[in-house]
Parts: structure tokens; C-alpha cells; sequence
């Protein structure tokens, strides 16, 4: 399972905008450090989304793989509910 979550490195650390769900207390990530002069909030958004749909197709691959499948309309319902599409 991938998550994207903001924070602020400072003095050495990391301090989150939120804690992770699901996430045991020892868990691998990887940092990206972005450079505040060049990305704004709007398009740090974008790049949260985009590494969200990414892990949300390798997540349906995962359940292909295990069998673990389940009718589109719930697939679309979940997709109309995370991007407040209204049917």
C-alpha cells in the first residue's frame, strides 16, 4: 500500500501534516523533497493525486493477482466517492 502525505523537514526532521493510516509503527517510505520556489499548493495537489491513482491501480492489480475481485459498479462507486463525481 502506498500513501502520500505532506510534511516539513526541518532542523532534521520530519514533522507530518497528518498521520498515516494503516501504517505500522515501523514501516519503509521514501522522501521527496520538493523546492517551495518552483511547485504550488495547487500543483502539489495534483502530484499527491496523481501518486494516489498509481497506488490505487496497483492495488486492483494486487486483488487481480490473489483472485480477490468485485463487481465494476462498486469499483465505480468508489471512484465516484474519491473524486466527488455525483452519479
Amino acid at each position: 500500500m502506498l500513501q502520500t502525505i505532506q510534511g516539513i523537514y526541518q532542523n532534521g526532521q520530519i514533522e507530518l501534516t497528518e498521520q498515516p493510516q494503516d501504517v505500522s509503527d515501523r514501516a519503509q517510505v521514501l522522501v521527496t523533497f520538493l523546492d517551495s520556489n518552483k511547485i504550488n499548493s495547487t500543483q502539489l495537489r495534483q502530484l499527491i493525486d496523481q501518486l494516489e491513482t498509481i497506488a490505487g491501480i496497483q492495488q486492483g492489480f494486487d486483488e487481480l493477482n490473489a483472485g480477490q475481485t468485485r463487481p465494476i459498479q462498486g469499483f465505480v462507486q468508489d471512484m465516484q466517492h474519491r473524486y466527488g463525481i455525483s452519479s
